[in-house]
């Protein structure tokens, strides 16, 4: 088994990580205040090539691997969750389906200036109703003198209303199969299509600078050929993606996680108590023990899962078991960063608080960890676990 990183995924973690402490740290405090979009710096990763990261160069992709695009994750989260949930969702959720479904021509169209990072694509999946249920879709799509016809509405959806969003794929009933089964399509709808509205953002807990929006359709009219793969098979092809993004959501976890035991170790160090450094208190230092003890070991998880894909092999479970450790061990290391810095983790001027509301969403996005426990049951073969 070789656990090392070839020379240029390090050149590579290098880069993002220059870049992540010189142009994105200075300014993470300031966007999550203000809860702005920095489109200044999309711009910037557009302009490293890390939205084309795992597409193929003839769409100006980089060609790289998906645990490089993951590596990328990890790094920003280190620095700034809503930087990584920019990139994670970009990739993972906007230009994903339409490279793994899409025709030529949708992919010359839409992927890719998705991979050079001049515009942005939106995921359309979960509903204000819906939730973990995401199969109880309530969106429709009629076809109508060769327009798809869309009435509903989307909830939470990220890099939908920015200046450079410019589509957002959604799942939409459009037929019935029989028996009680909704036939459920994916449907591209370009910004700017009359009847496509986008809500005022969110008033969020954590990711304050990543651009979140709810989405409503009101006799939104769209070419019959913006059909995205197969009529009939947009929830399952949705599926697929979600189990790429648990392993994106796994790597971010890592890096919120690694944000915290290095601030935590900074912190240690620098501050004294009863005349000496905190750090040299046991209670400190098994805090932080535990808290390297568990980003290794969530590292662990998400590189196999990420290496299992890039092999072809099923990976299914795998990205669950790393979506649900990276995301707990996020939270609890959010959670003992901040007392280790004790009065000042509480203080905003500190990184611990900002990643400390960060961490508890990704318990939540690409499927609860509930539902990621129900995924693992049911590769054991567990019987009570279909939805």
């Amino acid at each position: 088994m070789d656990f090392d990183l070839s020379e240029e995924q390090e050149d590579f973690r290098r880069a993002v990580r220059d870049f992540a402490e010189e142009v994105i740290r200075p300014r993470a405090e300031e966007m999550d205040r203000l809860e702005e979009f920095p489109l200044d710096i999309a711009k910037q990763m557009g302009e490293l090539g890390l939205f084309g990261l795992p597409f193929p160069e003839e769409y100006g992709g980089q060609g790289a691997d998906f645990l490089t695009f993951c590596i990328a994750v990890e790094e920003l989260a280190r620095i700034d969750s809503s930087m990584a949930i920019t990139l994670e969702a970009a990739v993972g959720l906007g230009a994903t389906p339409i490279f793994a479904e899409g025709t030529e021509d949708q992919k010359q169209r839409w992927l890719a200036p998705m991979c050079r990072g001049e515009i942005l694509g939106a995921f359309g999946l979960t509903e204000p109703g819906g939730g973990s249920d995401a199969g109880a879709t309530r969106t429709t799509a009629r076809l109508e003198d060769g327009e798809w016809v869309i009435n509903g509405s989307k909830a939470f959806i990220t890099n939908s209303g920015t200046e450079i969003s410019a589509l957002c794929v959604i799942t939409a009933v459009t037929g019935d199969e029989g028996e009680g089964r909704k036939e459920i399509s994916a449907i591209i709808v370009p910004s700017g299509t009359p009847g496509f509205e986008v809500g005022r953002s969110y008033r969020k807990v954590g990711w304050r600078a990543s651009d979140t929006h709810e989405l409503s359709f009101n006799d939104c009219r769209v070419p019959e050929e913006n059909l995205l793969g197969e009529r009939g098979k947009g929830f399952a092809n949705f599926l697929r993606t979600l189990d790429d993004g648990r392993i994106a959501i796994g790597a971010l976890g890592v890096g919120l996680a690694q944000g915290c035991l290095e601030e935590s170790v900074k912190y240690a160090t620098e501050r004294h108590a009863f005349n000496r450094p905190i750090a040299g208190f046991q209670a400190i230092q098994f805090k932080i023990a535990d808290m390297k003890v568990a980003v290794e070991t969530a590292r662990l998880a998400t590189y196999k899962a990420a290496w299992l894909k890039d092999r072809g092999r099923p990976y299914k479970a795998a990205a669950s078991i790393a979506k649900l450790y990276a995301s707990e061990v996020a939270v609890t290391s959010a959670r003992e960063a901040l007392q280790v810095h004790g009065g000042y983790g509480y203080m905003e001027e500190f990184p611990v608080a900002r990643y400390y509301r960060d961490s508890k969403v990704l318990e939540i996005g690409e499927g609860t960890n509930e539902i990621q426990r129900i995924v693992i049951a049911r590769d054991l073969g567990l019987p009570g676990t279909e939805l």
